[in-house]
Formats: C-alpha cells, structure tokens, sequence
C-alpha cells in the first residue's frame, strides 16, 4: 500500500479544523498510520522546504511554518498520494474547488492550511524526516470492506 504524508499547517490546528480535515480522509477509506501535533523550528522547517529555497516567498513561509504547532500524519491507501491532492485541492485556495479542503477553508496562498505529498517519493523524504521511526503497523478492521 501506498503512503503519503500530510501536515495541518498553523492556521489550520489554530482555527480548529483538524477533526473535520481528519475525518476527510478517514471517509474516504485511508489508514492513519502516523500521527503526531507538533512545534516546528526552523532548521528543520528548512530541511522540510529546502526544496523551495531560491523562491523569494522562502522566508515567509519558514516564519508561518513555524508560527504555531502543525498536526503531521502519515496515511495509506491504494493511491493515496494523488486523492489526497485531490481531497486537499489546489495549492491556491481561489483556484481550488468547493468540496476540497483548501477550497473550503482556505482564502489565499500564504494560509492554504495543509501540506500533502505531491509524489511518492516526495512522501518517502517527509515521511523519513518527519517520521523517523516509521509508520505504526496495523490494520483496520474496516480493510476488507474498502478493498477487494
């Protein structure tokens, strides 16, 4: 089974929207396998972004990442990776659907209240470095009524 890994960003763990963002995914049938609510500082806020250190926003978002706790999780799933962008919609909330989370919560850019994997492995890296004992082995009994 494929895994991904997904954070509620600062605004999202201060405005109170984790259970409903949760509950998303846990609807749509993935397994949590990694949960933890969290301070970020800022070297490994960079590690986490290094990737988007040339881009001039970089500092910002270091400063927002880093502004309050954020709710890391690992899921799986059978494609979990591409629904969970689709559950979690555009990167900016104004082109983001309604149904989407960042079409329902989110306004502009710079609060887009939630982080997801946008590869496989770009989900091994974050979840290497967010998780580094690994993803908690077990099943749900729901399994095998999700799957065939």
């Amino acid at each position: 089974m494929e895994q991904t890994f997904i954070m509620i960003k600062p605004d999202g763990v201060q405005r109170g929207s984790f259970c409903e963002i949760i509950s998303r995914f846990e609807k749509k049938g993935f397994s949590l396998k990694g949960l933890k609510l969290m301070t970020v500082d800022r070297p490994f806020a960079q590690k986490h972004y290094e990737d988007l250190l040339s881009k001039p926003f970089f500092g910002a978002l270091i400063g927002y990442i880093t502004s309050g706790p954020v709710i890391a999780m690992i899921w799986e799933g059978e494609g979990v990776v591409k629904t969970g962008r689709t559950i979690i919609g555009a990167t900016n909330p104004a082109q983001s659907a309604p149904g989407t989370i960042r079409g329902d919560f989110a306004i502009v850019m710079g609060r887009n209240i939630i982080h997801g994997s946008d590869s496989v492995e770009s989900a091994q890296k974050e979840i290497a470095l967010w998780f580094p004992d690994g993803p908690i082995n077990w099943q749900s009994n729901l399994h095998p009524w999700i799957y065939e």
